[in-house]
């Protein structure tokens, strides 16, 4: 069965779109949300759901293929490779400060209030859990 994949793709962030699907896939990867084995969507089906070119969805799983966190198996599909390395508590803690020291300049920059950003995080993470189910 395809594991269904929640790729944000933000188009304005500056970082190309096959790098924000790489780093995505990489941290459902190291994180256990996705282990080896699993099969991922095929690229026509993710160029579909997230509305870019297949051509950029082919340059992502390339790349991932390269770095070994995916085997594409022709004619089978897209597979999570079985090599692929779990990530540390402190990896994850470090990825999330990186993540939410971004947000948080940025948030200073417009001026928000932090209970309104917290708020904002705290729906998009129910969010997400809701379309997980």
């Amino acid at each position: 069965m395809v594991k269904p994949l929640h790729l944000q793709i933000d188009a304005h962030s500056g970082v190309p779109v096959y790098r924000q699907m790489m780093d995505q896939v990489k941290y459902y990867v190291a994180s256990g949300a996705l282990q080896p084995g699993d099969q991922l969507p095929s690229i026509r089906e993710l160029a579909q759901k997230l509305s870019i070119n297949p051509t950029t969805v082919v340059k992502a799983y390339g790349e991932l293929q390269h770095a070994q966190v995916i085997e594409m198996v022709h004619g089978k599909g897209v597979f999570v490779a079985d090599r692929s390395v779990r990530m540390s508590d402190r990896e994850r803690d470090k990825a999330l400060r990186r993540i939410a020291r971004q947000l948080a300049v940025e948030a200073a920059q417009m001026k928000a209030p932090s209970t309104l950003v917290l708020r904002i995080v705290e729906e998009e993470l129910s969010d997400l859990a809701e379309n997980r189910d």
